[in-house]
């Protein structure tokens, strides 16, 4: 997204992103060996319990002898970016200025692809460190349209990854997120507008409709993560692929 070699200044191209111009200058610092560990863990904790907040996750890692506070488990869980999944009051607050979309699936009929597609973002721990999966999923056929990682979840790789699966499939008529500030932003939103995308995003009573790609992540983390050494291969801020072989099976119900 941001080009060091373009004749625009880096400042004028962040503000045209509607970016930061910090994120584009920051490099992470190293997470510690010991949180990495843990957040394996509470990966695993989360696709067996999903339904357990911060508290109830310190309690399991306590009684498996890993002495940690609550908080501690709360900073890891945001940095993985998973929370409990219940039904709540609407407590999300939207990043300021971000424009919030009703969600317009209640109750329909999926019916054919290209109807609806989804996209969300999950964490994947690696040999050293983690990255994050960002995909595109067709609601009626549950195929895999596109599928990127990256070492942040800033909107560029989400814009990418949409960009991807609308040049290889079209585009379909509802395109549906949660409301988290990589999907929120103009820079993605922009992009589902110009194609004349209706968007969707998740919001109170809804939390049930992303169980499609819930289901998507414990395949790919029992099937592909858990059983097999994936090797890290960085190229700047991405990773190289491949990754899971779940996601590189083609999407033959979308040839013409």
């Amino acid at each position: 997204m941001i080009d060091r070699a373009h004749d625009l200044p880096i400042t004028k191209q962040a503000e045209a992103l509607n970016i930061s111009r910090g994120s584009v200058y920051y490099l992470p610092r190293p997470v510690p060996k010991a949180d990495l560990a843990i957040m394996r863990r509470l990966d695993r904790l989360h696709l067996e319990f999903p339904f357990a907040g911060s508290r109830m996750l310190r309690d399991l890692l306590v009684v498996e002898g890993c002495m940690i506070g609550r908080r501690h488990v709360k900073t890891l869980m945001t940095r993985m970016g998973i929370e409990a999944l219940y039904r709540r009051p609407r407590t999300t607050r939207p990043e300021p200025g971000h424009k919030i979309y009703p969600y317009l699936l209640r109750g329909m009929e999926i019916t054919r692809p290209n109807q609806v597609w989804a996209m969300d973002i999950t964490y994947i721990p690696m040999r050293r460190g983690f990255v994050y999966l960002a995909v595109v999923l067709d609601w009626f056929s549950r195929r895999v349209l596109s599928w990127r990682v990256s070492i942040t979840m800033e909107a560029a790789f989400c814009v990418e990854t949409l960009q991807e699966a609308l040049a290889k499939h079209g585009k379909p008529q509802i395109f549906n997120t949660d409301q988290g500030s990589q999907f929120t932003g103009s820079a993605f939103t922009g992009v589902l507008a110009n194609n004349g995308i209706t968007i969707s995003m998740d919001g109170k009573g809804a939390w049930r409709d992303n169980v499609f790609l819930e289901r998507l992540w414990r395949s790919v983390k029992y099937e592909e993560v858990y059983l097999k050494s994936l090797r890290q291969r960085q190229r700047g801020s991405r990773v190289d692929r491949p990754l899971p072989g779940l996601l590189s099976r083609p999407a033959t119900a979308f040839e013409p």
